[in-house]
């Protein structure tokens, strides 16, 4: 569990889902993902990574017209909710922080992984391909059902997160990998 702030102290440590401890301050903004001395790497996303880190806008266009969420706080779709789904799927492997009362830091959601930040792309996408099936399935039109299944077979998710990533030209010092 994270500790709590302690004046003049480095701020809250984060307990990492490989065992290790990560101070939240020594993460910054434009981290995406860190070299842990567990000897992986672990991803980081923050409230303030857009979704388009990991969908094109289009998606997050579709998904914010569709998606109703429950949070008065968050009424529209955004990355906190596509954290959630990866925690609400994979929860021994992910752990998230509550930044909002450390001023210090700019960001008030935080998320590590124990999957390094192409895996979590992939698994991003693959949740979101299960969202996409679950309301198409509830469709009055068979027609729709069954195009989307079929283009569905030849959906490589590998390959769009490599023609994502290559598309948007992303350096090691961009915030939306």
């Amino acid at each position: 569990m994270a500790q709590p702030r302690v004046p003049g102290g480095g701020g809250a440590e984060l307990d990492l889902p490989c065992g290790e401890t990560k101070r939240v301050r020594n993460l910054d903004m434009g981290m995406r993902e860190f070299d842990c001395s567990c000897g992986e790497s672990h991803a980081v996303v923050m409230d303030i990574h857009p979704p388009e880190r990991f969908l094109p806008d289009f998606l997050v266009d579709l998904l914010r017209e569709t998606v109703e969420t429950a949070s008065e706080e968050m009424p529209e779709f955004d990355t906190p909710h596509l954290l959630g789904i990866v925690l609400e799927e994979f929860p021994d492997r992910v752990v998230s922080e509550d930044c909002t009362e450390d001023q210090e830091v700019g960001w008030a959601l935080l998320w590590v992984t124990d999957f390094d930040s192409r895996r979590l792309h992939e698994i991003i996408v693959e949740l979101v391909v299960e969202l996409m099936e679950h309301a198409i399935s509830h469709a009055d039109d068979d027609a729709a059902i069954q195009q989307f299944e079929q283009e569905m077979l030849s959906f490589d998710v590998s390959e769009f997160v490599d023609q994502y990533r290559a598309q948007r030209d992303l350096s090691e010092d961009d915030v939306f990998v």
